[in-house]
Formats: structure tokens, sequence, C-alpha cells
């Protein structure tokens, strides 16, 4: 039987998704350079998303309260201070406190930098606040990111351990029909290839292929951008999990399998408990620019000249994939370099492993010149094996 890629279909946008412009980053910190610190400030929160200060007044104080996920984020900013606070969750009568703040004590040790999480009355909060002198751009954007990323997560974790409660109800829209159609079906999909290509690579004996099908079946889940809650919570430790080196391999794939006939089991209906469209400040992604993905693919070219020189396509192809998939789900890209990957996973969808390793290569080298988006007629290295 002929091997033939699995299946990818483009996932549908988030209404609420934050809008990335790397031009603002330039000018935050040109500004920070010319000591110009408020406008470095407020250049730094448009690049994070360029939305958040339409209808704001830029000469006079600004107070800006943006939903993030489950969590909600307040930003302060006057003449002299920038503050950032966040309330996500309330303290009830059923609360384990002193399981409770034994946690919270962990959490401000580490893994917070940064930010502090506070008791206030019968909430907490995370917070922060420094001159206005001290915003440079990279730590106005730590600190954001800091305080998005863990007040919407351990919100979840500590409404199911300690029995804590929402501070505020988290504003999300439904999917459509049309979406909700369009999102299991795509899921469907995902859990079909993992069934499919799982029990061939069994019966080949080829074990450690299991570890890749896992991973881009979990990728491509959690690359679907109105995936929250729970879900999306429980996606991140295993994919965190299947990526650390430090467990053991075998391991790692034994409970990635066991985590996946658990979503193989699940219900359309639970699924779509944790799928909706969620308000957000900041992209909970690492900071991205076409240099800075440069770099990032100059770190796999070791592995894909390995792979080159065996002439081993089934090799080149998983690795490409995953690792795509894993660029999408670690950076915020900018449109061009997220169509780019978009663009040759669904053209390798279906193709024999010599048809698909040249498409995927072309986009490899691409990303690796710096030139995605760039048509250059000049024949790469790469290109020229298949040629």
């Amino acid at each position: 039987m002929k091997h033939v890629l699995p299946r990818f279909n483009r996932p549908i946008k988030s209404k609420n998704d934050p809008r990335m412009d790397v031009a603002y980053w330039s000018k935050a910190m040109d500004a920070y350079n010319a000591k110009n610190y408020r406008e470095a400030l407020i250049e730094t929160i448009n690049y994070i998303n360029s939305n958040i200060l339409n209808g704001h007044s830029l000469d006079d104080d600004i107070e800006i309260v943006q939903g993030q996920g489950s969590a909600e984020i307040r930003i302060s900013i006057t003449q002299d201070t920038f503050k950032v606070k966040a309330p996500f969750v309330k303290i009830t009568e059923s609360t384990n406190k002193v399981a409770l703040f034994r946690r919270v004590a962990e959490i401000n040790l580490n893994p917070l930098t940064l930010a502090q999480i506070h008791l206030k009355g019968e909430a907490l909060w995370f917070e922060y606040k420094m001159p206005i002198t001290l915003c440079q751009p990279n730590k106005v954007y730590d600190v954001l990111r800091e305080i998005s990323v863990y007040a919407d997560s351990y919100d979840d974790e500590f409404i199911d351990k300690y029995k804590t409660d929402f501070f505020t109800e988290p504003i999300i829209t439904a999917l459509s029909k049309d979406e909700q159609e369009q999102v299991w079906q795509q899921i469907s999909t995902i859990l079909e290839d993992y069934t499919k290509y799982s029990q061939l690579f069994k019966e080949k004996r080829w074990n450690d292929f299991q570890w890749d099908i896992i991973v881009i079946s979990l990728l491509k889940i959690v690359n679907i951008s109105c995936v929250h809650g729970t879900l999306r919570t429980k996606l991140e430790e295993y994919i965190g999990n299947l990526f650390n080196g430090q467990i053991d391999f075998n391991y790692r794939i034994d409970k990635g399998v066991n985590f996946m006939q658990k979503l193989l089991n699940m219900p359309k209906e639970e699924f779509f408990q944790d799928i909706y469209h969620a308000e957000a400040l900041i992209s909970l992604k690492w900071r991205s620019s076409t240099e800075v993905l440069q770099n990032h693919v100059k770190n796999m070219e070791n592995y894909v000249n390995k792979y080159l020189k065996e002439n081993n396509n089934l090799m080149l192809c998983y690795y490409l994939q995953y690792s795509f998939l894993k660029i999408i789900y670690d950076y915020n890209l900018e449109e061009l370099h997220k169509d780019a990957i978009y663009d040759v996973l669904e053209k390798v969808t279906g193709k024999e492993l010599h048809e698909a390793a040249p498409i995927l290569l072309n986009t490899f080298n691409s990303f690796l010149d710096g030139k995605v988006g760039i048509t250059n007629t000049k024949k790469s290295f790469f290109s020229k094996l298949f040629s």
C-alpha cells in the first residue's frame, strides 16, 4: 500500500484573535531609545493588539479593561505609571483556603518573574506596577504576557482543585452552526486519521512513529484558535510532555496513546463545552518575526540534512509536518508566515512521500532564507536534489 500523508484542513479564525502588527515594535523601540517612554509604551500595546487603544485619547490617562479567555486584564496608564491588574478567582465557602494559599505562594516564587498574586478581600488578583520610565518594550510585553497566560490558566486549576469561583463570567461567543459543523468536521478528520495511522504504524512495528502521529493530531486540534478551557489546558499539558526530553520516550508515547483514546471516546457535546470565541488582550504565543523564524528553522537544519542524506522521505515528511505545526503553536505569526504553513500542509494532504518531500522542503527553505512569500526562481540546494 502506498503511504500518503494525513489530511490537513485550515482551521477557522477566531473573531477575537489579537491583531499583531510588527511595524509597531520598531516604533516602540525607537521611542524608548529616544526616551519617549509613554509613546514607547503605547506603541508596544499597539504591537500586542492594534485594536485595544481604539477610541482612547492617547494624551490623557488611559484605562483599559479587556477579557483574556476566562480572565479579565485591567491596564492603567498615567503620565507617570503603568499598572496591570487581573482579578481572576473568588474565594467561596467551599474553598480549601490552606491548600489554595500554599499554591499561590509557590506560584509567586515560580513561575512568576514580574507579577505577583495578591489577596484583596475575597478575591485573588495578579498585579504589577512600574514607572513609565522603566517601560522598556520587552519588559512591558513580558509582564502583559505573563499575567495573561497565568490568569487565564490558573483560574481553571483553582476552580477545579480548590473550589474557588470565577471573578467574573467569561465573555464568550458561541460558534455559529456553520462554524460548529466546520470545527467538528476538522476534529473528526484528525481523530479518524490518528486511528488509521496509529494502526498502520502498529502493524508495521514502526512504534516510534506513534509519537509523530500523536503530536501531529494534538497540534492540529490545539491550533484551532477557538479551543479554550479545560480542553486546551489538557492539550497543552500533553504536548508539553511529549516534547519533554527529560521524560522516557516510551512513557511519553504510552501517556499520549491513553489521552488520544480519551479524545476518541469524548462526545461531541463535551468537546463543545470548551470550543467558543473568547476575548483576548494578547496572543499567549511568543513574539515572532522573519528573523526569529529564520533562527528557529536553522535549528532544524541538521535533522533535515540527516534525513536527506539517508534518503528517508518518511522521517523527513513527518518531521517537517509536526515542526511546521509546532511553529504555529509556539509563535504569534504574521499572516504571511501562517499562510505559508497552512498552504504547504494543504498541498501535501494525501500525497505520497516522494511527492510531498520537495513541497515541504521548499517551504522549509523559504523560512531558512527569510523569503517566505517572496517568489524565488533560483532553485535552492534542497530543491535541486529533487529536480
